[in-house]
């Protein structure tokens, strides 16, 4: 009797254990999520300079990686479902890291290359770690999906932050401020490498496929509301540091405006996965996030340098909200993890095919009117279009395999 509840006090301790290394390994693998990308904006006028590319072409920098998400996003989770989630992930930060050391290289061409490979590496992460939060961590999704987004916004902050410094007065260039991202993607691959030892789930291979889901309408709201709250994102991780120089500000100081961004979006995105986890509906909250946003767009467009601290405060705070509520509805609008799964990858593929229009599009009418006035207007009218798919995405609903409906959620209490 004695040797048993030894036992079991062992079994339960080597599971908290893992449980506290799983949770370290998710804050690694959210950390590579957003800083090989944010690192991209402060220096996109030294990539042109050196490089000779247009506008246009540099806005591919940042949409590259979208286009990988769109295709890599919908193939992630029936990747996962046979051979594991964890293995997948793992693999996933491999080709992350090879697509940061070749985007480092020396080479227009491996410079494309390497942010094409990145962005693959970067959707595998996006799609399955709300999911994985969903299967480990069911009874705290909101708290860890917190978690998850205030790792993944730190990194970024930081990068956007410490690029013109490493590329300019620590005198990398630009390919180091780049490339070195690769260490924090290696440091990954390692951290992860326990998990092929102790974890083999797949998603689930009794399941349904999520075909269902290209017919549900509450999946459509939601994939169009993570595409838009998306292409906000980056296109302002692309191109605010060069719209406020051209307002006067130094490129230095316009990258730490971006940091700012991404530092302002801490709070939100920790605590409301928090609220959004504990009420039925999260109408209200898009509707207060959204309203954030068009203040501090409609801030940027007035060009007034003096207050763009408030704006892209507001900004922040808007945008730390549309994103944690985004993965939020991929785990509260189903019912099991493998819809979750499904629900991410279809999002995330359609939604990051949708968002990577907006750099290319914005740097693309930069070049024909030598002006971001009209580009900014356009952000206000996307920013409209979150409002409209936010509040159908927010609806007290799952999305079902019976049939085409949407079932109204019902919520134990």
């Amino acid at each position: 009797m004695k040797e048993s509840k030894a036992i079991n006090t062992h079994s339960h301790t080597v599971s908290r254990i893992g449980m506290w290394f799983l949770i370290i390994e998710i804050l690694f693998a959210a950390a590579n999520l957003r800083a090989p990308i944010t690192a991209v904006g402060p220096i996109i006028g030294e990539i042109r300079g050196d490089t000779g590319i247009s506008n246009t072409l540099a806005g591919m920098l940042t949409t590259l990686p979208l286009l990988s998400f769109a295709v890599f996003s919908i193939l992630a989770p029936k990747i996962a479902k046979r051979i594991g989630m964890e293995i997948t992930l793992l693999t996933g930060f491999v080709i992350l890291t090879i697509g940061i050391i070749l985007r480092s290289i020396p080479s227009i061409t491996t410079l494309f290359i390497g942010t094409a490979l990145l962005g693959m590496g970067i959707a595998a992460g996006n799609v399955l770690i709300p999911s994985l939060i969903k299967r480990e961590f069911s009874h705290h999704v909101g708290l860890m999906t917190g978690v998850y987004s205030v790792s993944m916004n730190i990194s970024g902050a930081v990068a956007s932050g410490i690029s013109i410094p490493i590329a300019v007065e620590a005198g990398f260039g630009w390919r180091g401020a780049l490339g070195c991202w690769a260490i924090l993607s290696a440091i990954t691959v390692i951290i992860w490498l326990p998990q092929m030892r102790f974890r083999h789930h797949s998603i689930g291979s009794k399941v349904p496929g999520g075909g269902y889901l290209w017919r549900s309408g509450l999946a459509w709201k939601v994939t169009f509301f993570m595409g838009l709250q998306s292409m906000i994102f980056y296109v302002l991780a692309a191109w605010l540091p060069e719209i406020l120089h051209e307002q006067g500000m130094s490129l230095s100081a316009a990258g730490w405006v971006l940091s700012l961004i991404q530092f302002a979006i801490l709070p939100s995105s920790f605590i409301v996965p928090i609220i959004a986890g504990r009420y039925s509906s999260q109408r209200g909250l898009v509707a207060v996030t959204v309203f954030l946003m068009l203040i501090g767009s409609i801030g940027i467009m007035t060009g007034n340098t003096s207050l763009v601290p408030l704006f892209v405060i507001l900004i922040g705070i808007a945008q730390g909200s549309l994103f944690s509520l985004a993965n939020m509805f991929f785990v509260l609008r189903t019912r099991h993890v493998h819809e979750s799964a499904e629900l991410s990858g279809m999002a995330q593929s359609i939604g990051y095919l949708l968002a990577a229009i907006g750099p290319t599009f914005f740097g693309f009418i930069h070049d024909v009117t030598h002006s971001w006035t009209i580009s900014l207007f356009m952000l206000v009218i996307v920013v409209l279009l979150t409002f409209i798919f936010g509040m159908g995405a927010g609806s007290n609903k799952f999305v079902t395999s019976s049939d085409n409906d949407d079932y109204p959620l019902k919520r134990e209490t």
